[in-house]
């Protein structure tokens, strides 16, 4: 089963829980991605996405509420889409998302 789809997500941060929407676009060959991250703080897009079988690994340029690379990891099982969101000092914060479509 493909991991490309759309996600509806929170991410559990230091500033509470953030809600966004995850779009993963695989490439043809279903070795890498691009897509974004777009919640009440902006929209992200996704940097160097790669997926291994259900395993996707990416980054994002945050710009709000200060600039920092964050670096994601997440299992598909299914629908769900379970995993981390590195924000450097921040350390990882868990990120859980189903996906809309």
């Amino acid at each position: 089963m493909s991991v490309g789809g759309t996600y509806d997500c929170v991410t559990k941060t230091p500033m509470g829980e953030q809600k966004s929407t995850f779009t993963v676009v695989p490439s043809d060959d279903g070795t890498t991605f691009t897509g974004q991250n777009a919640g009440t703080l902006g929209s992200m897009d996704v940097k160097d996405g790669k997926i291994d079988g259900n395993t996707l690994t990416w980054k994002m340029d945050m710009t709000v509420p200060m600039p920092m690379t964050l670096e994601g990891k997440a299992t598909v099982e299914g629908d769900q889409l379970t995993g981390t969101v590195n924000a450097g000092a921040f350390g990882a914060m868990p990120m859980t998302g189903q996906r809309t479509g």
